[in-house]
């Protein structure tokens, strides 16, 4: 029989285990580099491109429209299945996880690892697509508000970098309303992601207060028009 003490170890490390089931597999599934990978498969490695960033925006840029979109998706899903998934995998096999910290955990995981990937050097992305998956489990309705506001920023300026940094703010502040997260340490957690997101912005952010950030060009007028910006800026 276990002492009292033991007890109380073995019942305390128990309880850790479904946390840590859901966190590990969630990070690897994180970690995989798809933005990477598509490029690669295209013959270009993503990292010595563009913003040599792996994240859909730089594949969109560099590799091709419908590429960068297949990169999105791809690095949405993983944060939307490590927060569904994979914590209820992980409480199938180790019971006595609270089901909303076990995707809180593993939706957070997956974003620690598109952002710090084992598989990529620890160099990843900066986590809105993966974010968002994530948060289309936990939180929907913020995140619909959140993805407005993106969209709204992105067509009026075709700044993803900016669009993203407005969408990071308005999550920020909407997780803090029980309306759209019930659960408070989801809200602590989530600002928290939503901080790393603007920090790995930064030096976005810097280009836009120079006024030398690239916008996004969808069609080929705005491409010839931001070229004639960008001669203008350096005669």
């Amino acid at each position: 029989m276990l002492a009292v003490g033991e007890d109380l170890k073995y019942h305390s490390s128990m309880s850790f285990l479904p946390y840590f089931a859901a966190a590990l597999p969630a990070y690897l599934l994180g970690s995989v580099p798809f933005g990477l990978l598509i490029a690669r498969s295209r013959g270009i490695d993503i990292r010595s491109v563009g913003s040599r960033n792996i994240g859909a925006t730089n594949v969109f840029r560099c590799i091709g429209k419908p590429w960068g979109v297949l990169t999105f998706l791809l690095d949405f899903l993983k944060g939307l299945a490590a927060a569904t998934l994979v914590p209820a995998l992980a409480s199938r096999f180790f019971p006595g996880g609270v089901a909303q910290a076990l995707a809180l955990v593993g939706g957070a995981a997956a974003v620690a690892g598109h952002t710090w990937p084992v598989f990529a050097g620890f160099k990843g992305g900066k986590g809105v697509a993966t974010g968002a998956g994530m948060l289309a489990a936990l939180t929907p309705a913020a995140v619909g508000i959140a993805f407005a506001a993106w969209a709204l920023t992105m067509a009026l300026t075709r700044y993803v970098s900016l669009a993203s940094v407005a969408a990071a703010v308005v999550l920020a502040v909407l997780v803090w309303s029980p309306r759209f997260c019930p659960y408070p340490p989801a809200a602590i957690v989530l600002t928290l992601l939503a901080g790393v997101v603007i920090v790995r912005h930064r030096s976005n952010i810097a280009r836009l207060v120079r006024g030398t950030e690239a916008r996004l060009s969808f069609t080929a007028a705005q491409k010839a028009r931001d070229a004639v910006r960008r001669a203008e800026r350096n005669p």
